[in-house]
């Protein structure tokens, strides 16, 4: 059983909790996969294989003893490394923070050892998790498995290639403006940024974050089925206290009619051909599953959301974030930083107060118009996936990106769950759509989402391509 890693997370856990496979032999299937491909595409930046083969023996044991070893039993996840792993450096993809070793782990990571994942490696991101595109200094460039001219996308770039690739059957990302919806569009897979304060999550490593990150910014799942990302979100969102954002909301909520709004340029998007194809053939994907679909001119505000979350995430502590990207020396995070200072510069206590003003605003219009629908589809990005390093190429290329990542940026704002599903590709590029809902509802997301992937998504696990 030489292609354990091709198997859903799923599967896996099925074979290993009625022992026809052990969780040793899951492991060395996913660390031989990661041998053999990752020198191509440099998701994995740092593992260690005989810690990895010792947790999956410990989940051997457990079973051998008949103990309850959780849904993921010896499932084989990668987590990005700007999360505390003890023993591990949460380097975020910094130079600066090569010697950050954590001493204790993220409740991400206890809360998915605790559902009996084996932890694998830790994947690659931009610097500072900045962009939409995984280069930085210190563990180099991450290709698209799919096609390396394209970005695996950002920040959780090295999250989406190797969940592509067949490096682990979970990747953890996290998402305060895309980091987890793009790369799972991007590499051809799916992903989910749950609502705010649904998983957990707390780096001791690293003082803690201003507000705008800490009531925008998510840990959550990428896989290649979305039946693996539900069973991942339970995982994560288990108790504990260490976050005092964390919300004890039901996995499951009430019952509501399977209505879906579509709407293919919200706030204005303006959305490529091939993108509007795909949600149009999402609808249709809906409607043959039972869904009542109807297509909408536009959604509740994305422009000024998306304008108060990048004051909210940049503009708050600015001089002090671009003072550390000038000493990181990072040209990626730079180019953010300094092209938008104009729109996030100066950030004082009056435009913080405007911004979570409005926020509640915003938010009470977006849970508004979720009373009548159960989700929106809308685009994941007004284009198909970037060429890769396209922000860096000039200063019309850095807008245009900006320009097309609206909802991704918008969303975080107002704390609501988002689903990318990967429904194509055009030629070899991913195309996908991204499913929205209101807070704690990801449920919704995640059963559209299922309707949507049934209709058919890009072949995966594949190996990369050039």
């Amino acid at each position: 059983m030489q292609d354990l890693w091709r198997l859903s997370a799923k599967d896996i856990a099925a074979l290993i909790r009625s022992k026809q496979v052990s969780a040793r032999e899951a492991a060395s299937a996913a660390l031989a996969r990661l041998d053999a491909v990752n020198p191509a595409i440099n998701a994995v930046v740092d593992h260690r294989p005989g810690e990895v083969l010792a947790e999956a023996d410990a989940i051997d044991a457990a079973i051998a003893r008949n103990g309850d070893v959780g849904p993921l039993a010896g499932v084989p996840v990668t987590v990005k490394v700007n999360i505390d792993q003890a023993g591990f450096a949460n380097t975020n993809g910094l130079k600066l923070q090569r010697d950050v070793i954590a001493k204790t782990n993220s409740p991400v990571i206890d809360n998915l050892r605790k559902a009996g994942a084996v932890i694998l490696g830790r994947t690659n991101c931009p610097a500072f998790s900045y962009r939409w595109f995984t280069t930085n200094l210190i563990h180099g460039d991450t290709k698209n498995p799919r096609d390396a001219g394209i970005t695996p996308g950002g920040s959780s770039g090295g999250a989406g290639a190797a969940v592509a690739a067949g490096i682990g059957q979970i990747a953890h990302g996290t998402d305060i403006a895309g980091s987890i919806r793009y790369p799972a569009y991007a590499c051809g897979v799916h992903g989910l940024r749950p609502t705010m304060g649904r998983v957990p999550a707390f780096n001791a490593s690293l003082p803690d974050r201003t507000i705008g990150p800490q009531i925008s910014a998510v840990s959550g799942p990428l896989a290649r089925t979305v039946g693996d990302l539900r069973i991942t979100l339970g995982a994560m969102s288990a108790n504990d206290v260490r976050d005092p954002w964390w919300v004890p909301a039901p996995l499951e909520g009430p019952a509501m009619p399977k209505r879906a709004a579509l709407c293919l340029q919200p706030d204005g998007l303006d959305t490529v051909a091939e993108v509007k194809a795909a949600l149009v053939d999402a609808g249709k994907r809906l409607q043959r599953a039972g869904w009542t679909v109807e297509e909408i001119a536009t959604t509740p505000p994305l422009r000024e959301p998306a304008e108060l979350q990048t004051k909210l995430w940049l503009g708050d502590g600015y001089e002090a974030q671009l003072e550390a990207a000038e000493r990181e020396g990072d040209p990626g995070a730079l180019a953010c930083l300094r092209g938008n200072r104009t729109k996030v510069f100066p950030f004082d206590a009056a435009a913080l107060s405007k911004a979570l003003t409005r926020r509640a605003t915003l938010t009470r219009q977006w849970l508004q118009f979720f009373e009548t629908y159960a989700v929106v589809v809308m685009p994941v990005s007004g284009e198909l996936p970037f060429p890769d390093g396209l922000d860096r190429r000039d200063d019309a290329s850095f807008a245009r990106v900006w320009r097309a990542q609206l909802t991704q940026i918008a969303i975080p704002f107002m704390g609501l769950p988002g689903l990318t599903v990967s429904t194509g590709l055009v030629g070899r590029v991913p195309v996908g759509v991204q499913v929205v809902s209101g807070r704690y509802r990801e449920d919704l997301c995640l059963s559209a989402g299922e309707a949507i992937e049934a209709g058919g998504t890009p072949p995966s696990p594949v190996d990369p391509a050039g």
